[in-house]
Parts: C-alpha cells; sequence; structure tokens
C-alpha cells in the first residue's frame, strides 16, 4: 500500500491526535475509489440504509465473494466509537476473498446511523436492531438459504454478539469473538466512588460527555503508523463517553459476565494478553464457564486490543489464520477453498 508508506513518512509518531490535513486519504488502504478497491481485491460490496422496527435509520454494508455462492455468513458488530466504514472493513473483505458473504451496520449514534454521536442507552434495543437486520439479510437470496450463519463481534460488539445469542440462541451456528466486552478493564474503568457518582448523575444528564477516559484507540493500536491510520478515520469518535452510554456499558458487561455460563453456541474467542481496553482474563472464564460443546480460545501473547488492524501485518496474519480455519472446518465447501 504505496499510498500510506507515502503518508507514513510525512507524518509525526508521537503517538497523539494528527490534525485533518492535505495528507488526509479518503480510505483507510489510500485514495482508491471504493469500488475500484473492491474490484482489485476480487470482492463485490455494496451499502445502503436500513429502518429498523424502532424507526431508526442506519447505515449497512455488505462484502460478498465475487465468483461463487457463499459457504458462510458473517453477521459482523463493531465496537464502540468505532464504525463498519474505516479499518473495520479490512476483516470483511479478507473473509469475503475467502468466500464468505460479510454483513455489518453501523450501530445506533456511531458512523453514519442516526442518533447521537456514541450515545447508547439501552444496548438491549442495539440487539434488537442488530437480529432485526440479520434476520432480513438471511431472506433476502435464496443462494443463503441452508448456508451456516455465524456472529462476528468486536470489542463492545463481543458484548453484543452474546446477548444476540441469549435472544435467539438457534439463530447462529456460531460466534467470532475478538477482544469481547464482557467486563470492561479494571485499568480502564473509573475508580470508586467515580462510577456510582456518574450513575446518579446520569439519571438526569445521560447524554452528558464528561466521563474522565483516555482515548482508548492508542491503548487499543500498537504499531505507530497504524495509530496514524486509524485517526484519520473521519467518523471515528473522539469525545469524551457520555454519561448514558458508560453506565449502559457498566450494566451489560456486568449482566454478561454473570451468564458466561448460558452460553451454549459453538465460539472462538480471540484476545492479547496486553490488552488494557477488555479483559483477557474474562475471556478465559467465558471458554471455562460457557457449555457449549464446541469451544476454542486464543490468547496472543504481547498482543494487544486492536487484533486485526492495529498489531503488525504478521501478527495480524496469525489472528486471520485461526478465524479461517475455525470457519473452514465449520462450514461446507461451496466454492471457496478451504
Amino acid at each position: 500500500m504505496k499510498e500510506e508508506e507515502s503518508l507514513m513518512s510525512t507524518q509525526t509518531q508521537s503517538g497523539q491526535p494528527e490534525t485533518q490535513t492535505q495528507t488526509q486519504l479518503l480510505h483507510y488502504w489510500g485514495n482508491t475509489p471504493e469500488q475500484e478497491y473492491y474490484n482489485l481485491q476480487g470482492i463485490k460490496a455494496s451499502k445502503s440504509f436500513y429502518t429498523s422496527p424502532r424507526g431508526l435509520k442506519l447505515f449497512t454494508r455488505q462484502w460478498l465473494p465475487l465468483l461463487s455462492p457463499p459457504r458462510g455468513l458473517i453477521f459482523m458488530v463493531h465496537g464502540y466509537g468505532n464504525d463498519i466504514s474505516w479499518t473495520f472493513q479490512a476483516t470483511p473483505i479478507f473473509l469475503a476473498q475467502q468466500g464468505f458473504a460479510c454483513f455489518a451496520l453501523d450501530l445506533e449514534g456511531h458512523g453514519q446511523s442516526h442518533g447521537l454521536r456514541a450515545f447508547v442507552p439501552d444496548v438491549h434495543l442495539v440487539v434488537q436492531d442488530c437480529l432485526a437486520f440479520f434476520n432480513l439479510v438471511k431472506q433476502q437470496e435464496p443462494q443463503f438459504l441452508n448456508v451456516p450463519c455465524f456472529l462476528y463481534g468486536e470489542s463492545m460488539g463481543g458484548a453484543i454478539c452474546l446477548l444476540i445469542h441469549f435472544a435467539e440462541p438457534e439463530a447462529f451456528q456460531g460466534a467470532i469473538l475478538v477482544a469481547p466486552m464482557c467486563k470492561i478493564s479494571d485499568k480502564v474503568k473509573p475508580r470508586w466512588p467515580i462510577p456510582q457518582i456518574l450513575t446518579f448523575v446520569a439519571r438526569f444528564f445521560p447524554s452528558l460527555a464528561i466521563v474522565p477516559t483516555a482515548d482508548l484507540m492508542y491503548k487499543s493500536v500498537k504499531v505507530e503508523e497504524k495509530k496514524i491510520i486509524a485517526n484519520m478515520n473521519p467518523m471515528r469518535y473522539r469525545g469524551k463517553p457520555r454519561l448514558g452510554t458508560v453506565v449502559e456499558l457498566l450494566k451489560v458487561t456486568e449482566y454478561v459476565s454473570q451468564r458466561l455460563g448460558d452460553v451454549s453456541l459453538p465460539f472462538i474467542v480471540l484476545h492479547g494478553s496486553a490488552d488494557v481496553v477488555t479483559d483477557p482474563n474474562v475471556s478465559r472464564a467465558l471458554y471455562e464457564e460457557a457449555k457449549s460443546e464446541d469451544k476454542t480460545i486464543k490468547i496472543y501473547e504481547g498482543m494487544m486490543h486492536s487484533l486485526l488492524f492495529g498489531e503488525t501485518d504478521q501478527n495480524v496474519d496469525i489472528v486471520r489464520a485461526d478465524i479461517l480455519s475455525w470457519l473452514n472446518h465449520r462450514c461446507h465447501a461451496r466454492g471457496g477453498a478451504e
């Protein structure tokens, strides 16, 4: 990606936010137009808006294999403050190249979806948004019938995937959970008595963006050059977390952590040992406590929160290979390479 390399040579590597200047890229891969880039990658992709049953307008994308029917459908959920149009795309593009059809939506208040920026007052409503969209996708093409369906979630999206599973236990044939936020790491969670104070104030000012937290991107991405690319995301939320969102995430992660033993679908959970955003020990607990007969855990020594972009390319390839191997063992060969 020569465009990225030329950019990196002109930027500082201080780890601090960069100004949006003439070096801003149109896409994380450079300035190649989207459709041209997808063609070069050997996939087809499209985007549109979907109106959820509660009337919320949500931005969606799909990435499909170009030459064969999909071997599996993967329904993807991004993390807090992120969206599906920047570096998140790297994973579904890769999976579409391997024969999988991928679908994702910007969650309420994120990316190009409607709602106050980064305000998630009720995660359970977000779960219903996701389920409604995913179930609609399953029915939209005859080639999708009888194809195994999987959930994929990063960080907060991992917790949402488990909530989707609790809501409809038989709807998906497995889940890929990447650094799932089953519990917020004590290293970034506000100390007592701040959570108690925030909970009280949030009753009156839920959308107030005042929670004292450092920008998690810089705690998630290891490679300095990739921090520059990640920070260029025009849709990335850079403000302080909103009171109502933090209180809701604390509540939801506590709920999920108490229900790890109810997880019954096949899953692979992947976590970096050096993750300071979500706790790898909770992923270990998920693996130990889940009643799933088919479960896999991968803990990557020294890796951080952003496993599928923020690490070195070699590390990203390792994680991708583990995900692909897991999928290949659970899908029928339908024209893609095993």
